[in-house]
């Protein structure tokens, strides 16, 4: 929106032209969503508890989290303004990458916010069923995951409906060029073809695997918001470098068109994000929610697939990965054993809590972890 008004205004004076640097928009998304979140977090946080909606918290969790019950939730609403904002004021609206991810992320917020309203209003801690929330999930990734297929693949000159229109003339058996293929970190050409079917089918994973990895560690105060925050912030480094045709042949990564635009999408997550962190931090004035847990997920897994770079996030986001498995080990091991459990309770960081670490421990100590994993994601760019 602003970039639009700036380059008709540098037509008469060149010094609006600086706004059509990346760099700088990504910086001004950055503080925007950070100034919109102190500002309005709040008024957002006095409605939320005038309204009476609290976190309803589980009977079977840590003892120590009942006196949580009636803290605002759904304080993602909140992030997810700030983002939507802060993205349409700096990005380049005609980019099909923004909108993708603005989608993507609104989409699983309202999955979201679907789910936490069931658990005020209904005062259910359950929320939306298990199977209503992963398909809606599910329809909105394989949508994304589709049109992604084609976008990634498509070159400067080419829409998304060009290149899907050459798959089907070509009876659905057209080969994705080199820069869809997945890439494997640390090594300079070892890539894997995956056509438009393994293409959707791992893209999908990645997007609704991502959103409910973060959701399951959204149970700390300020526990799930940081390392999104640190994984964002190193994907958009990521998105700039692919989006440069320079910089992409240097680091020997794929150039996908257009992807740099993400970047102030991804500058604008992490500005909002810190702002809910200032009353997300320990004890937690609000909590994220659903509504935002999901969303922020389902964003990240998105960045991801557009940059190529599905492998990595996996790595940067090692902590998501380890509360999702503990939850998938301790369930199978239940069901196994009849009624044994390897971890005192899971998500992981109950584990922890209940161990004998402090709440504040748990999570200080996994967001240096996350810190580590970030940095070695980052070395990917240049260690080949």
């Amino acid at each position: 929106m602003l970039l639009e008004l700036a380059r008709w205004l540098a037509e008469d004076i060149r010094g609006f032209a600086v706004f059509n640097y990346l760099t700088l928009r990504a910086v001004l998304a950055c503080g925007t969503a950070l100034a919109l979140g102190l500002l309005l977090g709040p008024a957002v946080i006095r409605k939320l508890t005038e309204y009476k909606i609290g976190q309803s918290v589980r009977d079977d969790g840590p003892q120590t989290h009942l006196v949580k019950a009636g803290t605002p939730t759904m304080g993602g609403a909140l992030v997810l303004l700030s983002i939507t904002l802060s993205t349409l004021l700096w990005a380049d609206l005609s980019n099909r990458f923004v909108w993708v991810v603005l989608i993507v992320t609104l989409g699983f917020g309202w999955i979201g916010w679907v789910d936490d309203y069931r658990k005020v209003v209904y005062r259910n801690p359950k929320g939306l069923p298990a199977k209503w929330k992963y398909f809606w999930q599910s329809v909105i990734g394989v949508l994304a995951a589709s049109y992604l297929a084609f976008a990634v693949s498509a070159n400067s000159s080419e829409s998304v409906l060009d290149v899907f229109t050459l798959w089907v003339q070509s009876g659905f058996s057209m080969y994705l060029p080199n820069r869809a293929d997945l890439i494997v970190p640390f090594f300079k050409s070892v890539t894997y073809p995956l056509g438009v079917w393994g293409f959707i089918t791992l893209s999908y994973f990645v997007i609704v695997g991502t959103s409910n990895a973060v959701n399951l560690t959204d149970g700390l105060d300020g526990l799930a918001i940081m390392p999104t925050v640190m994984v964002a912030s190193a994907l958009a480094i990521f998105a700039y470098v692919a989006g440069n045709s320079v910089y992409s042949k240097y680091l020997l990564l794929p150039f996908i068109p257009g992807a740099g635009e993400v970047t102030v999408f991804l500058a604008a997550l992490s500005g909002a994000g810190l702002a809910f962190l200032w009353f997300n931090a320990y004890p937690a004035q609000v909590f994220m929610g659903d509504v935002g847990a999901l969303a922020l997920g389902g964003a990240l897994g998105t960045v991801a697939v557009i940059v190529r770079q599905e492998i990595v996030l996996f790595i940067m986001g090692g902590v998501f990965v380890a509360e999702t498995l503990s939850v998938m080990i301790q369930v199978a091991y239940f069901k196994y054993s009849g009624g044994k459990r390897i971890f005192r309770m899971a998500p992981l960081h109950h584990h922890y809590e209940l161990s004998g670490w402090k709440e504040t421990q748990v999570v200080v100590r996994f967001w240096i972890i996350t810190m580590m994993l970030v940095l070695f994601g980052l070395s990917t760019l240049k260690l080949r």
